[in-house]
């Protein structure tokens, strides 16, 4: 049975998940590259820039989960860009250039639908208006029994947990405090009750938790 999964979403020792100030130039705000930093060295990150060097650590070996058994994304707008309301600019097709990462349909919530976007690499971006459950029950369709990944921001993450839909949640606590932002916790009290829980330090400063949904 597919499941739902999220990957390498980092937060910081205070609890925010994104910095304040999103925009064109600065897509991680105020926290600018520093929640990402655990990441940047791994041989993945480095595959995704066409590049076959970067770490095998114990930040690899969380990082390298990102992708396989994936068969769609869903993502929140402000993970898709910087744009408020209505679309300004639909010549805007994300951060990731003409080749994005994913390499399958990603789902991007949005209450301003607009024609989906075919990109180079299997990636195409679906803009819909749709609650959690029903933006997963179109996914699982588009991902043919394969797993679908919920690709943040933190707002995203923490709907799709509010209505109890993610079976895997990887989050990377980085040992930074930025104060400001936007937590992905909020309104989640006694989450772990509904989770099996393990933790994994690395070299890099990094704690990888992994959140499994309990069965039975």
């Amino acid at each position: 049975m597919s499941q739902v999964r999220v990957h390498n979403f980092t937060v910081s020792l205070d609890g925010f998940s994104a910095g304040e100030g999103q925009s064109l130039e600065s897509p991680f705000g105020h926290a600018q590259g520093r929640l990402m930093e655990w990441f940047m060295g791994t041989r993945t990150f480095r595959a995704m820039h066409g590049e076959n060097d970067g770490s095998n650590g114990v930040d690899e070996a969380f990082a390298g989960r990102w992708g396989p058994g994936i068969g769609a994304e869903i993502m929140g707008r402000n993970k898709f860009g910087p744009q408020r309301g209505p679309w300004e600019n639909e010549d805007w097709k994300g951060w990731w250039g003409d080749d994005p990462v994913f390499h399958t349909p990603v789902f991007v919530l949005t209450h301003h639908p607009r024609p989906s976007i075919e990109m180079k690499g299997g990636t195409t971006f679906h803009f819909i208006d749709a609650d959690p459950a029903q933006a997963l029950a179109r996914a699982k369709e588009a991902a043919g029994g394969l797993d679908v990944r919920i690709g943040g921001g933190p707002a995203t993450v923490r709907q799709f947990l509010a209505a109890d839909l993610i079976d895997h949640l990887h989050v990377v606590l980085v040992p930074i405090i930025l104060g400001r932002g936007e937590r992905l916790w909020e309104g989640l009290e006694s989450l772990e009750e509904r989770f099996s829980v393990e933790s994994v330090s690395s070299p890099s400063g990094v704690t990888h938790l992994t959140f499994t949904r309990r069965r039975g």
